[in-house]
């Protein structure tokens, strides 16, 4: 098919890539997963989360569904292979599961712009896996495959236009989709990054941490979420204190630039947090970082 022009691409090395095989693989991961996985079809791909005892974020990844009898495939964008590893091993009392990791022989491409998926769909017979990412609100594939694999995927992409990482970024919080761990990590709930309503099921059953999701459901709101940022001049180095006055509000997690500015996400206090004022990098310092909401384009 013909590329549009709009369509863009990526290199990204995989934060981490697992393998986890054995007859009780599919009860294993359901029962530790925040999202639901009993309807995943080969080749399909869910989002979703691995939390601690207190429903703190753990790791973030996608899950995918292997051919039959190849198990299953956990893809993180940026959280560290032997960390989720661990997470998952920490678990395995007298399952049938193994955990192999693979991320060292792997690599990926973001795919982004109007036509991707469609172009995606068009591509059989291609080396490894594709399945819809989230790097921004609009179409966003993934494909991930063997090292060895890369000039021949990058002689399939002939047509793209290729943005740095950078850029991606940038793409990435403008859309207020945060990362794991940086973004959104230990010492989170799922809920403080806007996070619980595609990565949460309520409905699938026990998994660790779901007590306290359904307790945060059930009361309501957090006490500090996660908000699109932006200012003029060189985007600060995360993460970064943001100040109003002598108070500490909240803290700058990731920052991207752009025309005549930056653009950040930060988690920001919902109680002590003015929204009609500017935020500071240092206590009694230039307030000149608003919500983006507030920032002149």
């Amino acid at each position: 098919m013909t590329i549009s022009s709009t369509l863009q691409f990526s290199g990204w090395g995989i934060g981490a890539l697992l393998r986890v095989t054995g007859e009780d693989a599919a009860t294993f991961l359901q029962g530790q997963f925040t999202n639901e996985l009993r309807n995943l079809k080969t080749g399909g791909a869910v989002y979703g989360l691995w939390l601690n005892q207190k429903g703190k974020v753990v790791a973030d990844s996608f899950v995918i569904a292997g051919a039959a009898g190849g198990g299953f495939f956990i893809v993180s964008y940026f959280c560290e292979a032997a960390g989720l590893q661990q997470r998952l091993e920490d678990y395995i009392i007298a399952d049938d599961v193994a955990v192999e990791d693979l991320t060292k022989d792997w690599t990926g491409v973001s795919l982004v712009g109007e036509g991707a998926a469609a172009w995606s769909a068009g591509q059989v017979n291609q080396p490894g896996m594709r399945f819809a990412g989230r790097r921004t609100k609009g179409e966003n594939v993934e494909w991930i495959f063997p090292r060895a694999e890369l000039a021949a995927v990058r002689a399939q992409l002939v047509g793209f236009t290729e943005i740095g990482c950078e850029e991606l970024a940038r793409v990435r919080i403008e859309a207020g989709i945060p990362a794991v761990p940086a973004d959104i990590g230990a010492g989170d709930l799922p809920g403080e990054g806007g996070l619980e309503g595609e990565t949460i099921s309520y409905t699938k059953g026990c998994y660790l941490g779901q007590e306290v999701m359904a307790r945060l459901k059930s009361m309501g709101q957090v006490r500090r979420r996660l908000k699109r940022v932006g200012g003029r001049g060189e985007a600060p180095q995360a993460p970064a204190a943001l100040w109003q006055g002598g108070r500490q509000v909240g803290e700058l997690r990731s920052a991207a630039k752009k025309e005549n500015g930056f653009v950040g996400l930060a988690m920001l206090s919902l109680v002590n947090f003015q929204p009609e004022q500017a935020l500071a990098l240092t206590t009694g310092g230039a307030a000149e970082i608003r919500l983006a909401a507030e920032t002149s384009p």
